[in-house]
């Protein structure tokens, strides 16, 4: 049950501000009055922030937490607020405490005691959300996919059968491997990839995850957010079309997945005989060769 507002002490108050996304206009006039009136701003990336108050002619000075930040150095910014001083938490971009680092200090500041208010602003969840064309509600966001091995198997294989619309944050270099990962356990989707949000080289693609791989089949550049259509209601995923199995299998065997490896996925998730599939990657392997 939460605490009372009264149960908080005397003492400074957290704030957790969000930034902008890209475009640096896109800050709110409450989030540049709390970042001029606090001691201390922490970020994530201090060189990041640091070009984000100059541009608005702040001058406030900048602490570092960051994912390999010590519980010592987090103590050290509670320890700030326990002198009645205010500090405002911010990220590289958009909320705090979304998918970064600055989790840990907003848990930290809650167990001792401290007042941890949330000063609204630019998400690219959200912004990715509402620009994709798919259903807005209900929605699931699942971060980063693992980049590797069983995890990466098992995060996709665990979220396959959610109705909801799927948002994810992924890296550019990663986009391809995914989206061919989302292809073999998800399916052939509608998908929004958007990339580099509210910058000068904005783009949001829509169509089917297929499609989407003959447009990102390479590595490409910028910060993107998946929306991912969900899976059918109430009922188990559907077989995938004929034949799709094989662009799952030369998908596994491209990215030098080992022949065994790939007929293991490819027969756990398209439900097609071992000694076929087998067969197949055979046959593909000659023709690389």
């Amino acid at each position: 049950m939460p605490e009372p507002r009264s149960a908080v002490d005397s003492g400074g108050t957290l704030y957790v501000v969000a930034t902008p996304i890209g475009n640096l206009a896109d800050i709110t006039l409450r989030a540049l009055e709390v970042l001029r009136s606090v001691s201390f701003v922490v970020a994530e990336d201090t060189r990041h922030t640091r070009k984000l108050l100059s541009a608005h002619q702040i001058h406030v000075p900048i602490l570092s937490c960051h994912a390999h930040t010590s519980s010592e150095g987090l103590q050290k910014i509670v320890d700030i607020l326990n002198r009645a001083q205010s500090v405002a938490l911010v990220t590289d971009a958009g909320t705090p405490g979304i998918s970064d680092p600055g989790v840990a200090l907003i848990r930290e500041a809650l167990e001792n005691g401290r007042a941890v208010v949330p000063v609204p602003g630019p998400s690219a969840v959200i912004t990715a959300l509402s620009v994709s064309g798919l259903s807005p509600q209900p929605f699931a966001f699942l971060g980063f996919p693992p980049p590797k091995g069983g995890r990466r198997t098992k995060f996709f294989e665990e979220f396959a059968v959610l109705s909801m619309t799927l948002v994810l944050y992924e890296s550019p270099r990663r986009l391809p491997r995914t989206l061919q990962d989302i292809l073999i356990h998800w399916g052939n989707r509608r998908v929004a990839v958007a990339r580099e949000l509210t910058k000068v080289h904005e783009e949001v693609f829509r169509g089917t995850v297929s499609q989407a791989l003959e447009v990102f089949g390479t590595p490409t550049r910028g910060e993107v957010t998946l929306v991912v259509e969900g899976a059918a209601p109430s009922s188990p995923p559907k077989a995938p079309p004929e034949g799709s199995w094989h662009d799952a299998l030369a998908a596994c065997l491209a990215r030098g997945e080992t022949v065994k490896d790939a007929v293991e996925k490819v027969h756990h998730t398209f439900k097609v005989r071992r000694r076929e599939i087998y067969r197949a990657a055979l046959e593909l392997s000659r023709s690389r060769n």
